[in-house]
């Protein structure tokens, strides 16, 4: 079949695919995918995209079909891969006429030629380069941009090659072309500056459009071939004047000024020492159009940003910073840091610094009006400027540090609240002391200024003065890790519980997120007096606030002071016990909110102890769709449900049905293998501690089954953590657990046989055996029976050599507990009259010994020996103030 009937089946088949309707669709995609492999397919596929007389939707399906392709049948390894003679015609036609009208297909095709580059270009594809070279001069628009477009493409392919060799090859091409891609840029840069004379709105978008794609090509060359940049923005930005706000041209030339700010920022960061010389026109740069006047009616928020951006890298980069012993410094860092020390005089730091506060710091207009009408979305604004401010003052605070407390002293006492600007000073001011914390530890007595000043000011009820009480709240937290007596917290709390009926929700959102419950310094004696008020005014607050991200902020807040109080929690949660089930309902389609709710329920179960069984009927649902692998949502949810999973059954004061048929998931999570597997061990210990004859019944053959599965491709670390699992089963069920787990016993027996290397798990089979020797006489006999038949010894001669074994491995055991098991495990075989173990007598009298000596402390009062793993009757411990009172879980594992 010739190309030409074989294009026209090609296209109808394409047609068919590009229906709407299933029926004809479905038939089509399947013929397709048959033809992917078959050769002269690409070739097919190539005439059609550029038929321009063709249905667009058809050639863009076309172009799709060809770019998959590339990824799975170019490389000459691939099954069934293009020829090379189909691959070298291609690439011909790839780069015949760059004359592509329709926008999206041609820069589908420019990535599908960039891609071919990649695998191809220089060594299969040297024409490449001087065509796209060639073309880009043609003064046709349409073949000149096309060409632009896919010259970008192409370069930025190749640059982001990182092997040694690849690397090479692009500096090869970059020393090539830089040259000419700089005339290039400057060529298509001057035209669009004259036709901004002209205003000709089309011509000056399309010149705009080609400066812009150069300087593209321009970027990837610079920063990841070997030259550096060697223009700047000031003409481009100057030419912003010129250019109405609502002109098509000033959107595209505003995404040109950020462009050029990016080659300056990624050569920046990539050759810091060759960007030495560009430092100091930088920083004039910057300064000049963010810090003076000179940018009033030019500058535009992104590019304030980059230029801030920019001022920042160069203060904090470590190439420009001398060692303290300044002749360890290399030339290149002295050079860069003389530069940098001889721009940023006092004047100017004082006036950056001066100006970030008084002038970027101010709320605007338009936040005020939104803090009016959303509330919550104002609390969640963020300003890039302060990041700048927090790296400059850190550089320079011995500089700056008296700018700013002359400022402070300038706004002490009260403000005139009509007077609207110098409540944003002030506001503005208090958002920088609370930025520089740390840098003003010496500096400012926040304790009296707290007391004389601040306080006073959250006390101010007028509606005009809520900026400055929002603005207070979050200073204080930010002060209260770096300067802040304890003694000083309950005044502090009295203030937050008349702020929290405050009706302003963003005050109150600032409230919520600096209540100090989770530092160092937390006290609970102190706060217990505010306790109720506090729970029950947050309580209030989560019930008002709207957005999912303010919930799960209050929900967190609410999660710390649970916490922190722990069961002194009891009298005042049954409201939020009442609302969860709601809001987890009300969060279906919010992920992350569900896991704050789980975070608030383990502190709660965590406060509420054994009381928490009244919660069964929400809680077990909630954990039983976390933990379950097979519902979507457990992506989000798993970890914190596990968590969740294991509180409840430590607090559980009996097994229920339910509580017992959760553990159905566990199959599949064990099957994982994942990070979560430490906690699903948790788990399982604590259904032995809880119910050990019930739940083994059920669901101890399954979990011997993934025991062995997961025994089989774990680390050692893995296989202790499941053969203490095991002890405890055990530990809790001496005559049937054994039995039981029988088939994981073999490997044990051949651990210990063997000499197992490593000290822990050598411990870890020794204590198994242990137990089962200690407690279950009759099943090591059994055992030892049948390892004895797999090994071809005597059953006594297998004996001796466990024996052996277990007292020569006696040091690898390290924990008292262990040892005392080993030692009354070997004393119990004593009374048989057996000769092997007769004969081992003085070896298990040694251990038993040493076993002795670690187990037993003098009692000074009665001056005598006892044993310190001795429990004469089972007592509850006192619980000293700062230690959690003890679980049922707790008591159980006592009581074991």
């Amino acid at each position: 079949m010739d190309l030409h009937s074989a294009s026209n089946i090609v296209l109808q088949v394409l047609t068919q695919a590009t229906s709407q309707d299933t029926s004809v669709l479905k038939p089509a995609e399947e013929q397709l995918k048959q033809w992917e492999t078959q050769p002269g397919f690409y070739s097919v596929l190539l005439n059609i995209f550029t038929n321009h007389s063709l249905d667009v939707n058809v050639r863009w399906l076309a172009v799709l079909y060809f770019k998959n392709g590339i990824d799975r049948y170019w490389r000459r390894m691939a099954v069934h891969a293009l020829s090379e003679e189909e691959k070298s015609t291609l690439r011909a036609g790839l780069i015949a006429n760059f004359n592509e009208p329709v926008n999206q297909i041609a820069t589908q095709i420019s990535v599908l030629i960039a891609k071919v580059a990649r695998l191809d270009c220089p060594r299969q594809w040297p024409e490449l380069i001087p065509a796209l070279v060639e073309s880009v001069k043609i003064q046709d628009d349409l073949r000149q941009h096309r060409a632009l477009l896919t010259f970008y493409h192409v370069t930025k392919t190749l640059a982001s090659k990182r092997l040694a060799a690849d690397r090479k090859l692009f500096y090869d091409l970059a020393s090539g072309i830089y040259s000419f891609t700089c005339s290039l840029w400057n060529h298509h840069t001057d035209t669009f500056l004259q036709q901004i004379c002209v205003r000709d709105e089309t011509t000056m978008s399309n010149s705009l459009e080609r400066t812009l794609l150069s300087l593209k090509v321009l970027r990837k060359l610079t920063v990841h071939g070997f030259v550096e940049p060697h223009k700047n923005v000031e003409v481009m930005v100057s030419r912003c004047k010129n250019i109405e706000t609502d002109n098509a041209c000033r959107d595209r030339l505003e995404k040109t000024i950020i462009l050029f700010t990016k080659v300056l920022l990624d050569f920046l960061d990539q050759h810091p020492f060759s960007f030495t010389s560009l430092i100091q026109r930088s920083l004039e740069f910057s300064v000049s159009y963010v810090f003076t006047e000179a940018g009033e009616g030019v500058v535009f928020e992104r590019f304030i940003v980059q230029c801030m951006n920019l001022i920042k890298m160069i203060v904090k980069n470590y190439a420009y910073k001398p060692s303290k012993n300044i002749e360890d410094s290399s030339p290149e860092t002295l050079e860069a840091h003389k530069i940098k020390a001889s721009f940023f005089t006092y004047p100017t730091l004082m006036e950056i610094c001066r100006r970030l506060v008084t002038q970027y710091f101010l709320l605007t207009e338009e936040e005020l009006t939104m803090w009016e009408e959303d509330p919550e979305g104002f609390s969640k604004k963020s300003y890039s400027f302060k990041v700048l401010f927090i790296d400059i003052f850190h550089e320079y605070n011995q500089t700056l540090t008296p700018v700013l407390l002359e400022m402070v002293h300038s706004l002490q006492g009260p403000t005139n609240m009509d007077d609207t600007h110098a409540l944003l000073i002030k506001d503005a001011v208090y958002n920088a002391i609370g930025l520089a914390a740390y840098e003003l530890f010496d500096s400012v007595d926040f304790d009296q200024w707290f007391k004389t000043q601040l306080l006073a000011e959250l006390q101010v009820t007028h509606n005009r003065y809520k900026p400055i009480r929002r603005r207070v709240i979050w200073l204080i937290g930010q002060w209260i890790s770096v300067k802040f007596k304890p003694d000083l917290r309950p005044m502090l709390y009295e203030a937050i519980c008349n702020l929290l009926q405050d009706e302003d929700l963003v005050v109150l959102f600032f409230l919520n997120s600096v209540l100090p419950v989770d530092d160092f310094e937390f006290r609970t004696d102190q706060f217990l007096p505010y306790l109720e008020s506090m729970f029950t005014l947050l309580f209030k607050l989560l019930q008002e606030v709207r957005e999912c991200d303010t919930k799960m902020h209050v929900l967190h807040v609410l999660s710390c002071v649970i916490e922190r109080v722990n069961m002194q929690i009891r009298p005042y949660v049954a409201c939020l016990v009442q609302y969860l089930p709601l809001l987890w309902k009300q969060s279906e389609e919010h992920n992350m909110l569900r896991c704050a709710i789980l975070t608030t329920l383990i502190h709660l179960i965590q406060g509420l102890g054994a009381e928490s069984k009244n919660l069964y009927t929400f809680l077990l649902p909630i954990i039983q769709l976390s933990t379950d692998v097979s519902q979507p949502p457990h992506v989000y949810l798993l970890e914190d449900g596990l968590e969740l999973w294991l509180v409840t059954l430590e607090n559980s004061p009996c097994l229920t049905p339910e509580l017992l048929r959760i553990f159905q998931n566990m199959s599949a999570l064990l099957e994982l293998s994942s990070e979560n597997l430490q906690t699903c061990f948790k788990i399982i210990n604590a259904y032995l501690f809880l119910s050990s004859s019930e739940f083994l019944q059920i669901y101890s053959s399954d979990l011997c089954r993934s025991f062995c599965e997961i025994l089989k491709d774990v680390t050692t670390e893995g296989q202790v953590q499941v053969l203490k699992v095991v002890e405890n089963v055990f530990k809790v069920n001496p005559v049937l657990g054994p039995e039981m787990f029988q088939p994981l016993l073999p490997s044990v027996v051949r651990g210990i046989v063997q000499g197992e290397r490593y000290p822990v798990e050598m411990s870890t089979y020794l204590g198994v055996i242990g137990r089962v020797l200690l407690q279950n006489k009759s099943f090591f006999s059994l055992l030892l029976n049948q390892m004895a038949c797999e090994f071809n010894q005597e059953p006594d001669h297998l004996l001796g050599h466990i024996i052996e074994m277990w007292v020569d491995r006696m040091d690898n055991i390290t924990q008292p507990e262990r040892r005392k098991l080993s030692a009354l495990a070997l004393l119990s075989l004593l009374p048989s009259d057996n000769s092997i173990v007769q004969d081992k007598f003085c070896g298990i009298i040694n251990i038993s010994v040493e076993g002795l000596h670690d187990v037993m402390t003098e009692d000074i009062e009665t001056r005598s020996f006892k044993d310190c793993m001795l429990m004469s009757s089972f007592e509850e411990p006192k619980v000293i103030e700062e230690e959690e009172p003890p679980t049922e879980q707790d008591k159980r594992k006592k009581m074991v």
